[in-house]
C-alpha cells in the first residue's frame, strides 16, 4: 500500500456495486493482476514494501456444528448439512471463510479473491457472473453469493442440483463488518468463531482510529475516491453511494465527492466536478493507478492537476483486492490509508 506525492505541503493544514463491480472483476480477468501492492509511477514517487497479501486465520479451527438453517438474503431459508467443499462467490467472502479458519474447505474462488492462500484454486467467476457448470463440477456442499452475484439463472441453477446457496448482503460500509462475519459464521455452523472474529477485528478498528492525527487547524482532509480502468477508459469520481466514504470517514476525512453533492455512486470525472469536488488527497486502487501509467498519468486526466491533491501529486494506493471488502482486513486497510493520508502532515 503505498502513497505517492511531491514536495511536502499540509493537507489543508494537516457500493462498489453494479457494472462498477463487473468493470473491477473483468478488469483483474483481462491483467491477470493479483491483489499485490503497486508502486506507481511518477516523479517523486515513494516506493514501499509490499506486505505479504494474505489473511490471517483465528488461532483455532473450529468445528462446525451442523446441520443448521439461516437465513438468506434473497428471502428464502437454506440449511447447510456440510462444510466439506465451499464455494465462495466473492472475494470479501473468501476472505471471511478463510479467516475464521475452514479455508481447507474452500474448492474454488472469485477472481477478486487475491490474498495468497487463495491463488492457486480454480476460478468459477467472471465480472462476478458465475459459471454454474464449474461450480457444479467441483461438487460443492455449501455456496456463499452476495446480492451482487449472478446471473439469477446460473443460481438458480446451482439450487436446482440440491446445492445450499446462501446470499450475503454486499457490503457498504463499516457498519456491515460485523453483521457479514456473523451471517458467514451461522451459514458454517460456526457461530461463536464468528463472535470471535468480528470482536477482534472491531477492536483492531477501534485502536486504528484511536491514533488518527488531529490536523492543526482543525479542518479534516478531502479525500476524492477515483476508480480507473485506463485499459477500458473507464474514469469514475465516487460518490455517497461509492462503497468508500464510511472508510474515508472512519480515517477523519471527507469524501470529497459526496460533499461536493453526488449522492450516487459514480459519475463520470470531468474538469467541473473535480473542481468543485476540490480534494486534498485522491484515493484510487493499486491496479486502477497503474492502468493510467501512475501518478504521471493520473494527473493527466482532464482536472486532476488543477485540483489540490493533483498540485501535490498527494495519492494513496491500497490494492484492489481488499480495499472495500470491509471484513477481517479492514484494519489493515485504515491503518494504510491513516499512515498514507497523514504523513508528513501532522
Amino acid at each position: 500500500m503505498v502513497v505517492s506525492r511531491g514536495p511536502a505541503r499540509p493537507v489543508r493544514g494537516i457500493r462498489l456495486v453494479g457494472a462498477v463491480l463487473t468493470a473491477f472483476a473483468l478488469a483483474l480477468t483481462a491483467s491477470g493482476c493479483g491483489g499485490g501492492d503497486t508502486s506507481p509511477a511518477g516523479n517523486g514517487s515513494a516506493h514501499a514494501a509490499a506486505k505479504p497479501d494474505r489473511v490471517e486465520p483465528l488461532s483455532t479451527v473450529p468445528t462446525p456444528g451442523l446441520p443448521v438453517t439461516v437465513p438468506s438474503a434473497d428471502g428464502r431459508k437454506v440449511t447447510v448439512t456440510s462444510t466439506e467443499r465451499i464455494v465462495p462467490l466473492t472475494g470479501s467472502l473468501s476472505e471471511i471463510v478463510y479467516t475464521l479458519g475452514l479455508g481447507k474447505k474452500v474448492v474454488a474462488r472469485d477472481v477478486t479473491a487475491t490474498f495468497e492462500q487463495a491463488a492457486k484454486l480454480p476460478v468459477v467467476t467472471r465480472g462476478h457472473d458465475v459459471s454454474a457448470e464449474s461450480v457444479l463440477s467441483l461438487r460443492p456442499t455449501l455456496v456463499l453469493a452476495e446480492t451482487v452475484s449472478g446471473p439469477d439463472e446460473s443460481l438458480q441453477q446451482i439450487r436446482d442440483a440440491g446445492i445450499p446457496l446462501i446470499v450475503v448482503e454486499t457490503a457498504k460500509g463499516l457498519d456491515d463488518v460485523g453483521p457479514r462475519i456473523d451471517a458467514v459464521a451461522r451459514a458454517l455452523g460456526v457461530p461463536a468463531a464468528g463472535t470471535e472474529l468480528k470482536k477482534r477485528t472491531e477492536d483492531r478498528i477501534a485502536a486504528v482510529q484511536k491514533d488518527i492525527p488531529v490536523p492543526a487547524d482543525g479542518e479534516k482532509p478531502k479525500v476524492a475516491f477515483l476508480y480507473l480502468r485506463g485499459t477500458a477508459s473507464v474514469y469514475l469520481l465516487g460518490g455517497a453511494e461509492s462503497g468508500a466514504s464510511s472508510l474515508l470517514e472512519a480515517a477523519g476525512a471527507l469524501d470529497a465527492g459526496k460533499e461536493s453533492g453526488l449522492t450516487k455512486d459514480f459519475t463520470a470525472i470531468t474538469s467541473e466536478a473535480l473542481a468543485k469536488a476540490a480534494p486534498d488527497a485522491i484515493l484510487v486502487m493499486s491496479k486502477g493507478l497503474e492502468s493510467v501509467g501512475g501518478v504521471d498519468g493520473l494527473v493527466e486526466i482532464p482536472g486532476v492537476a488543477q485540483t489540490p491533491a493533483g498540485l501535490d501529486r498527494r495519492v494513496v494506493s491500497v490494492p484492489d483486492g481488499v480495499l472495500l471488502n470491509y471484513g477481517p482486513r479492514t484494519d489493515e486497510v485504515l491503518t494504510s490509508l491513516v499512515e498514507q493520508l497523514y504523513a508528513g502532515g501532522k
